[in-house]
């Protein structure tokens, strides 16, 4: 059993024992709501935030959040390793690195980071019944294509998709989201989307950028992205570098069903985890690794205006 299903075993039982004895869930903890790498303007919906230079004291393959959730996340098979000297933005320490080991063995090693409860995960309860989500951190690629498909005898056959970082839906098997920020293959040709859906089990919407992907994340430099996810109206967005992206959606219906009178929220339940540099973070099987590092990843319980996705750019970049 991997790092992060343990610790959705004990957080269960934790939550049980309190419920037996009035005690509730354990307390967010406030000193983690002002980290100074964080805009004041976003503090307020910061859920969940890894900077990657706050291990767990005794066990350094777990990240402590910096948000105010307080939801851990795992550095699967690489563990203390996976965190690397290199700085995405003034102040930065530590950024982490995902990667595909092996491509030709059928496996569990990649380096990837999450967390996943079968249960859901209790502390990312602010993505349940929300009105919006926004994903967003530093991103540098060390890749100029998708990796080779592990999973498949055949050894030209590469994977569709290189996985960045997001949320889980309530019923996921570790690679279904509720918002995402990944590359994908959009009718034949890779693009960088925002990937949402708003009810558990429903279809999703794609919002896909229009520029070339390597041109907006050209390999070996820091890029800052966002992915703003508004479920009240459908309305989706991305952002590089604090502006916004020209896109399309790939689908011109409804897909997340918000045409009939509303509020339109996502499903109530508890998201199942969050997924960083590929799907699968409890490590049952390995999608779309992407070899990169990634920083300051952020994960909020609203819709980040245009306005404050530049404040918190410009907030860190030189």
């Amino acid at each position: 059993m991997s790092r992060a299903r343990r610790a959705a075993v004990a957080t269960v039982s934790l939550l049980a024992i309190g419920a037996l004895t009035g005690a509730g869930a354990p307390p967010a903890q406030a000193d983690r709501t002002h980290p100074s790498d964080v805009h004041p303007a976003l503090r307020a919906h910061l859920v969940a935030a890894y900077d990657f230079d706050h291990p767990v004291p005794g066990d350094p393959a777990l990240e402590r959040d910096q948000g105010r959730s307080g939801t851990e996340v795992e550095l699967v098979n690489g563990g203390a390793a996976m965190r690397v000297r290199d700085h995405a933005y003034r102040g930065s320490g530590n950024a982490v690195r995902t990667r595909q080991i092996d491509p030709s063995v059928n496996g569990n090693d990649d380096w990837k980071a999450g967390t996943w409860s079968a249960s859901g995960v209790r502390t990312l309860r602010a993505f349940s019944a929300t009105a919006g989500t926004t994903v967003m951190g530093w991103f540098k690629l060390e890749m100029d294509s998708p990796l080779p498909n592990s999973t498949t005898a055949d050894p030209t056959d590469r994977y569709n998709a290189i996985g960045l970082a997001g949320v889980l839906t309530g019923d996921s098997d570790g690679h279904g989201v509720r918002a995402l920020l990944e590359l994908i293959d959009v009718d034949g040709e890779l693009r960088l989307v925002a990937l949402g859906r708003r009810l558990d089990g429903g279809n999703s919407q794609t919002f896909a950028a229009n520029q070339d992907w390597r041109a907006l994340l050209p390999a070996g430099e820091w890029v800052h992205l966002a992915a703003t996810f508004d479920f009240g109206t459908g309305a989706l967005a991305l952002y590089r570098n604090g502006e916004p992206v020209d896109g399309f959606y790939t689908r011109t219906d409804d897909p997340w069903l918000v045409s009939g009178p509303g509020p339109h929220v996502t499903t109530a339940s508890d998201p199942r985890g969050i997924k960083i540099g590929g799907s699968f973070p409890q490590d049952t099987l390995e999608r779309n690794p992407c070899d990169c590092r990634m920083d300051g990843l952020m994960f909020l319980d609203s819709v980040v205006s245009a306005s404050d996705v530049r404040r918190q750019y410009r907030h860190l970049a030189r």
